[in-house]
């Protein structure tokens, strides 16, 4: 490829090849403070690259690649060339990672205890865990939990926090300016823009966690609050997990493992500032 960047995001290494320079000098940019793959090896690698030669410049589009691909994807246009990288890194893990556990989830952590928050889109997790480190929490992922079936501990994946529509402006009434990528309009989630983990999320980012709580946030209901059977979670975690049914019997192991000792609560608020009281208070209560 004409131009290529390597970045390590917790233990997972990445090399991502590009035939415009755009995307890679935002890479760059939004990654500078991460450090490269050990010993210069990535884990896995991405590819963003013309469909046919003149879409290089001719309306150009981009097509992801890499280890592994999902051959009936559709291109986006150039301008959002960024979410293209991101979105081929976040499908390498889901169809190639088989050494952790997946969990659709994001992940903040505080004393050495790691708070895991999952559910559907929407559910305001991203946003959830963005205000969290803005107060003190260890940010640890956003986009994947990576349970370790060895030691049920959870370890650090913390790529950029991709911010959606209203929550643009709620975490950027917080943060400074220098903490955000590009404004991308139109992408197929509608309006998105990267928040950078802190200095603190990156320098931290090889320190694993054990899991302490499990929380199913939704947005947009009145105050309210239950406890989660294990049941429950072990259903709901497998239909949030990429690779459960690929890693058979350690994955089955590791999940039964997690939501039987680790509490869970569902929460629904109608705003964040109710949405950081129940979470502190479900911390507080675990």
């Amino acid at each position: 490829m004409n131009h290529q960047f390597s970045v390590a995001i917790g233990p997972v290494g990445f090399r991502i090849g590009s035939d415009w320079r755009a995307p890679i000098a935002q890479l760059e940019t939004l990654y500078r403070a991460y450090p490269k793959p050990t010993d210069g090896v990535p884990d896995f690698t991405v590819r963003l690259f013309a469909a046919r030669p003149w879409r290089r410049v001719l309306r150009p589009s981009v097509m992801i690649g890499g280890d592994f691909v999902l051959p009936e994807a559709a291109p986006l246009p150039l301008a959002q060339g960024l979410l293209a990288a991101e979105m081929g890194m976040n499908l390498q893990m889901a169809l190639g990672q088989r050494r952790y556990l997946l969990l659709h989830a994001s992940v903040v952590e505080r004393d050495g205890d790691a708070l895991m928050m999952t559910g559907v889109s929407g559910a305001g997790k991203s946003t959830l865990a963005a205000l969290l480190s803005l107060r003190g929490w260890r940010l640890m992922g956003d986009e994947f939990a990576l349970l370790d079936p060895e030691t049920g501990q959870l370890h650090a994946f913390p790529r950029l926090v991709s911010l959606k529509n209203a929550s643009i402006a709620t975490v950027a009434a917080e943060a400074p300016a220098d903490r955000f990528g590009p404004l991308l309009e139109g992408t197929p989630k509608g309006t998105i823009r990267h928040f950078v983990p802190d200095a603190h999320a990156i320098a931290t980012m090889i320190q694993p966690a054990r899991p302490a709580l499990i929380l199913f946030p939704s947005f947009g209901f009145e105050p309210a609050a239950r406890d989660v059977a294990a049941s429950e979670v072990f259903v709901r975690l497998t239909q949030a997990s990429t690779n459960y049914v690929a890693l058979g019997e350690r994955g089955f192991d590791a999940l039964t493992k997690l939501v039987t000792s680790v509490p869970a609560r569902a929460i629904d608020y109608p705003d964040t500032a109710s949405a950081i009281a129940q979470v502190e208070a479900a911390w507080a209560a675990r």
